[in-house]
Order: C-alpha cells, then structure tokens, then sequence
C-alpha cells in the first residue's frame, strides 16, 4: 500500500473526547477523525494532553467525556484487552527472559492462535522489520534500533486495527533516531496500517506524518499536513512551537497592490503579505521564519549587525539587529560565516510575512 485510503468510513474517530483528574482537564472536548492508512502525528509540548488521547484510544485511561470508535465500532467502553490495538512504548516494554519470538509471540498466544500459524506470523513480522532469523535471542542481545523493530514486530503480528506509537524513538541516539524515522515510516506504508503517533520532536513529526495534530493545553491548535502547519500557522502559538520563527509586533500602517506595510514596534517598517482581512491601523505581529530572513551584503536591505553567530556545519544561526529589533536568521553558508560585530543587510520577502491578528490567530 502506497498510501492512506480514501475510503469515507474513518479508520480512528474521537468525538468531543474530555479527560479530566478531578478539577485538571486534561484533554477538552477533542475531536478527530483518521483515514484508514494514514500515518497521523500528535505533537505538542510536555502536558499538552498528547499521550493522554494516546492512552484513552489504547484503553489505559478512561475518557470522562465524548466517544472514541476504531474502525467503525465505538471502544471507550470496550476493556483494553478486547481492543484490537498495536502499541509501542518509549522503552519497547519487551520481556528480557523470553526470546524474540515469545516476545513477538505473546499476542498472538493471548489470542489462541495455532502454533504453525504463530511461526508463520512471526516469521512474516520479523521480515517486516528486516530482522530475520533472529527468533531465538534474548532482547539484551540486540541493539537499541533492534529492539525498537522487535517492538513494532510485536504490535503488529496481531494485524491491529490502528498502531500507537508513544515516543518509541526517543530513547535512541541522535543518528540512528533519523535511521530509525525514515525506516519506520517505510515500514508503515508497506503494511498499510493506521498509525497514530506521538511526539515533541517537531523534526520528527514534520519528516513522517501525512497529518499533524498541533495540541496546546488540551486542545487542538492545528490540524494538517506538515506543509500546511509549518508554513501557514493558524495561531501565535503554532507559529512559535513549531520551527523557529521571529514574531514582530506591529501596527499596519497602509495597503496596497496586495502589500501591507507595518509599523513594527520599536523597529523599522517591513512589507508583509496582506490578506484580504487586512486593514490600515490594525495591531498586528508579523511572523517570518528564521529560514526566511536572509543576511548578506545588499545596499536595498534593511541595513543591520550580527549579534551572535553559530556554525553548525552546513548552515549557520544567527542573531541580526536591525533598527531597535533582533531577528534571528538560519542560512545555508554559501561562501562563509558572518562574524559577530559585521555590518549586514537584512532581506525579507513579503511572500514569506504572515500576519496574526491582536489575539493571535492569523489574518485570511
């Protein structure tokens, strides 16, 4: 399978799902619906309520509000172990005693499966996850990216209707992690399954996920494709958690030819996309990617100084100030790397400025 099927009957749906502990609510009134073979993130920072609708569609916690259905069967009164469901933990929860092939095994046992039939299952699961022949190790015998395949074999030899994944690659080193995305995500696409997966890495989420759900406090900020919500944020918060961006409070003080021009705060004037919401004297922030703010020597740049800079191989970070403002500029280096202290024009496309409103969400 190649990608998400477009059937109309979702594959995961969460209707006005509410979690609360005592008088923390944990997740408020959320509510989503997934294809069937669509690889769907959950990103947010730490407490945002991401893992909690993980462990509710799983059946570890009990929503106390709203209706969970996979695959077209309501579950959230379903007990987890009459739940068709694959899950993959941070630490893989694998049994350190029992061999790789009772560790894959075990689901299918629970289920009275027949021995010839769990060889052939767990045969098929380690040639997923191109770990072949491996059945009689012990996990202390594996690798950490070993392990994490062992996992997955685990979750899904019992063909689950929908695989959850809770940060499982977390615990791996910097390198292997971006191994290990790229051949998850090969593995997903090969089986088809409906995935759903949780994160704070918003590196990982943008590299894997046919959709990302962007959670603050409970509730969904963002839904949509990895272009979408990088490119266009909906909210100040979308905007400043995913990716690093430069918010530049300001004020319009005209528009024309489809161009705004805003007065920022302290600062010089910068020309913006204006959207046809836009109006003259409206408070607005400007939000423009570090990767779009582009520094070098340009007498039709807004003139400026390198604060600080850092040389990360490839690219470079730096601060720039530029008539009482600070923007920070991520720039592929080309010829070298700006120094602190040197003189530099800043270049801004309009194209690349969108404009939030006084409460934060984005003009249109």
């Amino acid at each position: 399978m190649t990608g998400p099927s477009m059937t109309t009957a979702p594959a995961v749906e969460l209707r006005n799902v509410t979690l609360a502990y005592h008088t923390f609510v944990a997740v408020k009134d959320v509510s989503l619906s997934i294809r069937k073979g669509e690889f769907v993130t959950l990103l947010g920072p730490s407490g945002c309520g991401k893992t909690t609708i993980l462990r509710s569609i799983a059946g570890l916690v009990q929503p106390t509000g709203g209706e969970i259905s996979v695959a077209g069967r309501r579950i959230d009164n379903v007990p987890i172990h009459k739940r068709n469901i694959g899950l993959v933990f941070q630490n893989y929860a694998l049994f350190p005693h029992k061999s790789i092939f009772d560790n894959i095994a075990f689901g299918l046992k629970y289920r009275k499966v027949e021995k010839a039939e769990i060889a052939r299952k767990v045969k098929r699961a380690l040639d997923m996850v191109r770990l072949p022949g491996v059945e009689k190790k012990l996990p202390s015998e594996m690798s950490g990216g070993q392990q994490q395949r062992i996992a997955l074999a685990r979750a899904i030899v019992i063909e689950p209707d929908v695989l959850l994944l809770d940060e499982p690659l977390s615990a791996l080193d910097a390198n292997l992690r971006e191994e290990m995305r790229t051949e998850l995500k090969i593995i997903q696409r090969e089986v088809g399954i409906t995935t759903i997966f949780v994160t704070h890495d918003q590196e990982e989420a943008l590299a894997m996920s046919d959709r990302i759900v962007v959670m603050n406090k409970g509730e969904i900020e963002q839904l949509g494709t990895p272009e979408d919500v990088y490119r266009r944020p909906e909210t100040r918060f979308v905007a400043s958690f995913l990716g690093q961006s430069n918010l530049l409070p300001g004020r319009i003080t005209a528009i024309a030819d489809g161009q705004a021009r805003v007065q920022l705060d302290g600062g010089p004037e910068i020309i913006a996309a204006a959207p046809a919401s836009a109006r003259a004297g409206a408070a607005v922030t400007v939000v423009v990617r570090a990767q779009k703010v582009t520094i070098g020597a340009g007498s039709k740049a807004m003139p400026g100084k390198v604060i600080s800079a850092s040389y990360l191989g490839g690219t470079a970070a730096y601060f720039v100030e530029s008539g009482g403002i600070r923007l920070q500029s991520n720039a592929t280096i080309d010829e070298r790397v700006w120094r602190e202290g040197e003189a530099v024009g800043i270049t801004i496309n309009p194209a690349d400025c969108l404009l939030l409103d006084e409460k934060g969400d984005r003009l249109v």
